[in-house]
């Protein structure tokens, strides 16, 4: 899928932002202001769950198979009933073995008339070799993707659902990128092409989000999530409101407010456009990654409800109350 970066040599700028709340006390003659409290949705991880298996029910979804073509449809309309003015981008990419890959990146936006935007993405392609498999003979098998690529997706899915019910008023975008598997573990510059064709291609002219959230390998059994080192770099003041975000939900324990890896993932893309991006992912350090990646064992039964209710919960707190 992606590999962890060996040697750092990242240029980023570091910036942090403090936040603060302040409360105005009106004059004697005037009625006190209060701001009222905020309510966050509840995030339903049944829901979620489901929409993770529902991925994972029309099989291996690896570019250029009819899988593949099948979740794309689904996942446009799932957006669109669940009330998203939805985009497609369609792409022809070329591997780094050279395979021309028919991929498409699938963006749906939400109060698209606000310039303030938050960007909320998950690679939806699947890996088309389980690789690391402990069994040779599985290795060029494609594996099911349910943690790495389906639980970020069955994530957002639920997110998309709950902004219907209940907007927030504020601009909102949800992206499924493509191809972001069929990668090389020797070259880095293999991975993330449908992230790298959304940043030098803009699916909506001028588009550009002032802030952007990766999820990916969501949904592992007793996952934990530290904060990830490009992410750090780049969005310090983001990835410390997002874990500030789960300890309020009540899920500190899950995201724990540690230095981690550095991890080639689909956020570095935008980061290297000038985007703030933060990845919330599953590596633990001196482990990895969790023991399913890459192998047949990433099915249904690696997923947690437990820890997709933890990172759908800590997301909806993120986006009702951040300012």
């Amino acid at each position: 899928m992606r590999k962890i970066s060996g040697i750092i040599s990242c240029t980023l700028l570091m910036g942090a932002a403090l936040m603060s709340c302040a409360s105005k006390s009106g004059a004697a003659a005037s009625a006190e202001q209060s701001t009222p409290e905020v309510e966050v949705p509840a995030f339903n991880a049944d829901s979620a769950y489901h929409y993770v298996k529902t991925q994972v029910d029309f099989g291996p979804r690896v570019p250029n198979t009819a899988a593949h073509k099948a979740t794309a449809s689904w996942l446009q309309h799932t957006l669109e009933r669940h009330g998203a003015k939805v985009t497609l981008q369609p792409m022809t990419l070329t591997a780094f073995d050279g395979t021309k890959l028919q991929a498409v990146n699938i963006f749906g936006q939400y109060n698209p008339e606000a310039t303030d935007r938050t960007l909320l993405l998950a690679h939806w392609d699947t890996r088309p070799w389980a690789d690391e498999d402990p069994d040779k003979g599985n290795r060029s098998r494609p594996a099911d993707g349910a943690n790495d690529g389906a639980s970020g997706v069955g994530v957002l899915l639920e997110v998309a659902r709950q902004l219907q019910a209940q907007n927030p008023g504020k601009g909102i975008d949800i992206l499924f990128v493509d191809a972001e598997d069929w990668g090389e573990s020797s070259n880095e510059e293999s991975w993330a092409l449908g992230a790298r064709y959304f940043v030098e291609h803009p699916i909506v002219s001028g588009y550009r989000p002032t802030r952007a959230i990766l999820l990916d390998m969501v949904g592992g059994t007793d996952a934990k999530f530290y904060h990830e080192y490009f992410s750090m770099q780049a969005a310090p003041d983001l990835c410390q409101r997002l874990w500030s975000a789960a300890s309020e939900a009540g899920y500190g324990t899950r995201f724990v407010g540690r230095q981690g890896s550095a991890v080639t993932d689909d956020h570095v893309q935008l980061i290297a456009a000038g985007i703030p991006a933060v990845d919330i992912i599953e590596y633990r350090p001196g482990v990895g990654f969790n023991p399913t990646w890459h192998t047949m064992a990433d099915n249904m039964q690696g997923i947690s409800k437990e820890t997709l209710q933890s990172v759908g919960q800590t997301l909806m707190q993120y986006l009702y109350t951040a300012e």
